[in-house]
């Protein structure tokens, strides 16, 4: 009897104090539409059941229930979903409001804390030092990568361009943006694209599916719970980090071992033992920067170069997959961007390599390009965590928040496109009727990609190359998108290749 009456004086103890210590974030929240909480795992049973296909469905459900903002307590972790672009215009363009929500800290144990993860100082000396990495000089620069790795990509599926059989093209891009980004990121071919069983390779995508399964069962975020329940995977994860560490350390020291010989590396004069101008790779920047007059260390250039190899080819792989899929599907589309490129570069040489100056005329493309990242934006979901009570458009949000926008559901809001679920690249043709944090499948503000010029080049050059030679058939089954760290479909993303008359 004495234990039966400790055990019920307990449980209302710790429920008085689940309802104390959040108490304070309830009531400023009191406005704020939301399913109601249980205490202790708040409206973590919600989530139950729910696979990675069906997380955009959900969100989009909430917000016709809720509306453009709503809360949600994730176990103990107050969590506010918001998609109005004039709150975002508030959050994102903050200078201040810029530490990465609890989520991320998933990645930390592969990425660390760079560009991506990195809030204070620390980001602001990183943007400032990796900004000139994009200046147009070396985009220039980046454009022959672009051209040669297209080109690859190209003759390897000329072999299963029969016109009949599908091809799951996902796999194809990935390989292909890879090799792209090894070569501007740390300035070394990988070669992904012929030799797709490189552990590098392998171990991204092992890591990615692990990572996803972990985002999207609550309980594995947890880092304890999930080597004790799921130790196999635990296991695997940290293989596959350890491999893609190693490999980036490798190449880290020997590019400084180059620095060390006194060979400087110079995007205008040098020249490497082929007599071929050496590219400026974001690690050779990374390399000849300072902080505080001190040089970074292997570690710090090390979260830079795996951050940029994790955005710098998951999101563009997904970016290029789903513009290829939307293009196979409207015939009209392809025609007339064809018709573009051709006016361009003519049709007697297929394989021309084109500048920074050619892709800067493909403005269809450019529209294109722009209505598939609004249909199936790479990064569906970007996150804010609030230290502190934040005011915005005269709602107050309490400290201790998870604020996370909801870019998939934003992009399809009907206010801001009209017939939002359908393909029109030519409502682009003029953006101007449009709110200005309405489209931002780049985020925005101060911390936004860093990166979107060197991808939006990166898919005009792809996409461009694969239309010289190919039509695209709407071959294979409808996409079904998945949030896997980035947006996927869970059953690729398919189409047919038909070899175009020479």
């Amino acid at each position: 009897m004495l234990f039966i009456t400790v055990l019920v004086v307990g449980f209302t103890c710790l429920l008085l104090w689940d309802y104390l210590t959040r108490k304070r974030q309830n009531d400023i929240l009191h406005y704020m539409p939301g399913p109601r909480a249980l205490p202790f795992v708040g409206n973590a049973l919600i989530y139950r059941g729910l696979d990675a296909e069906q997380v955009m469905d959900f969100l989009c459900l909430n917000r016709k229930k809720y509306g453009r903002i709503y809360r949600v307590w994730v176990l103990r972790q107050l969590a506010i979903f918001s998609c109005d672009p004039r709150d975002l215009e508030i959050v994102l363009s903050s200078a201040q409001l810029i530490t990465k929500n609890n989520l991320y800290k998933l990645l930390h144990c592969w990425l660390g804390t760079g560009l991506l993860m990195s809030t204070g100082k620390k980001w602001h000396t990183r943007r400032k030092i990796i900004t000139p990495t994009f200046h147009f000089k070396i985009l220039e620069q980046f454009v022959e990568i672009f051209e040669q790795q297209s080109a690859v990509m190209v003759q390897k599926l000329k072999e299963r361009a029969d016109g009949k059989t599908p091809i799951d093209i996902f796999p194809v891009i990935c390989l292909t943006a890879l090799d792209i980004i090894a070569e501007t990121a740390m300035g070394t071919k990988i070669n992904a694209q012929m030799n797709p069983d490189l552990p590098y390779v392998k171990a991204v995508r092992e890591v990615t599916d692990i990572m996803t399964k972990r985002f999207i069962n609550v309980w594995q975020r947890v880092d304890l719970l999930h080597r004790l329940f799921k130790p196999d995977q635990a296991k695997r994860q940290d293989g596959a980090i350890r491999t893609m560490h190693e490999f980036t350390e490798n190449i880290i020291e020997q590019r400084r071992q180059t620095l060390v010989e006194g060979k400087t590396i110079d995007q205008d004069t040098d020249i490497d033992d082929l007599g071929q101008k050496r590219r400026m790779a974001l690690l050779d920047v990374l390399l000849q920067s300072t902080v505080d007059g001190a040089p970074l260390s292997n570690y710090d250039i090390r979260e830079e170069v795996d951050t940029f190899m994790f955005e710098g080819h998951d999101t563009t792989t997904s970016a290029i997959s789903f513009c290829l899929y939307e293009i196979s599907r409207h015939p009209h589309v392809q025609q007339q961007l064809v018709q573009e490129i051709n006016e361009l570069v003519g049709t007697e040489n297929k394989d021309r390599g084109l500048t920074l100056r050619d892709y800067g005329e493909l403005n269809f493309l450019q529209c294109v390009i722009k209505e598939s990242l609004r249909l199936h934006p790479p990064v569906p979901l970007i996150g804010r965590h609030f230290d502190e009570d934040v005011e915005i458009r005269g709602k107050r949000i309490p400290a201790g928040s998870n604020y996370t926008v909801g870019i998939y559901v934003l992009l399809r809001d009907p206010e801001y496109f009209e017939d939002p679920d359908s393909f029109k690249p030519e409502r682009f043709l003029d953006e101007s009727k449009t709110h200005p944090y309405a489209y931002i499948p780049f985020s925005a503000g101060p911390r936004n990609c860093i990166g979107q010029k060197f991808a939006m080049l990166e898919m005009k050059s792809t996409i461009s190359h694969l239309l010289r030679h190919f039509e695209l058939l709407p071959l294979g089954p409808a996409v079904r998108p998945q949030i896997n760290l980035v947006l996927r479909s869970a059953n690729g993303v398919h189409l047919g290749l038909k070899l175009r008359a020479p």
